[in-house]
């Protein structure tokens, strides 16, 4: 058995509280620092359990590192750590589509010889849709569909009234690239998918608010020489976040699970 794995959280929204409560009593998962703004260390560190600390900078010594605090994190926690051989696993995929950043990253893991995992979070199949890169893919795309308060406080509302919606409205057709610039909160699962496929600039996306949902439903179809398949998932939201969903946290915990499980999958 492995000897029990520090964890370092950077943030402490919605995803990174969660993350707290479900590994409060787990013997080889330990969370021991919480990185948030130098002005809300003493408020975080008053919500923590007792052995967490909250800092301002990821801490020296750091065995793994996970992000789920938002794009800007990136560039001021992950980038550095990397380069330290910090291993890290994000949350903010979506971020990956500001021009240099992923060779930014790539750069910083590859000059600490450490990895940078990305996270599938609220989307499945990506093992299947990573393996049939290999043979060539010809098509991806992806449909994200939410209820219209999962889109407030973003470009949907310049698009049209949410709150009265009473039909399925599409907010957005373009690339992964695209949606992940407009859509950086609720797009994650695009950018995903289009690292996992063909890319950023030729994975088409559309994104739909649907007042006849309570979920958030993603579909993805892809085809190429390993054959074809589409994917449909209905996800519930997160309870403190909905933006975001449940299988997000999930996704994280089931990387952290497999950092110290004998058998992984």
């Amino acid at each position: 058995m492995k000897s029990t794995l520090h964890i370092t959280l950077i943030g402490y929204g919605a995803i990174a509280k969660a993350l707290c409560v479900r590994l409060a009593n787990h013997s080889q998962l330990r969370i021991t620092h919480v990185v948030v703004r130098a002005e809300k260390v003493g408020s975080t560190q008053s919500q923590l359990p007792v052995g967490c600390l909250a800092v301002s900078h990821i801490p020296q010594g750091a065995a793994l590192v996970v992000e789920c605090a938002g794009h800007s994190a990136l560039r001021e926690h992950v980038l550095p750590a990397l380069a330290r051989g910090v291993p890290c696993a994000i949350m903010s995929i979506g971020a990956l589509s500001q021009a240099g950043l992923i060779e930014a990253l790539s750069h910083a893991a590859s000059q600490g010889g450490t990895q940078l995992h990305l996270l599938s979070g609220a989307i499945g199949a990506m093992d299947a849709l990573a393996s049939a890169k290999l043979a060539g893919l010809t098509s991806v795309t992806y449909t994200g569909r939410k209820p219209p308060l999962g889109w407030k406080g973003t470009p949907a509302e310049s698009v049209c009234d949410l709150a009265s919606l009473t039909e399925p409205t599409i907010l957005l057709q373009a690339t992964a690239r695209e949606a992940s610039r407009l859509y950086p909160k609720n797009a994650n699962v695009a950018a995903t998918v289009s690292l996992a496929g063909l890319g950023l600039d030729h994975t088409q996306v559309t994104l739909i608010a649907d007042p006849s949902i309570a979920d958030n439903i993603h579909e993805v179809e892809a085809s190429g020489a390993f054959g074809s398949f589409t994917l449909k998932m209905r996800g519930k939201p997160l309870a403190d976040n909905p933006k975001t969903s449940l299988l997000t946290v999930l996704s994280a915990l089931r990387f952290l699970e497999n950092q110290v499980n004998p058998i992984t999958i």
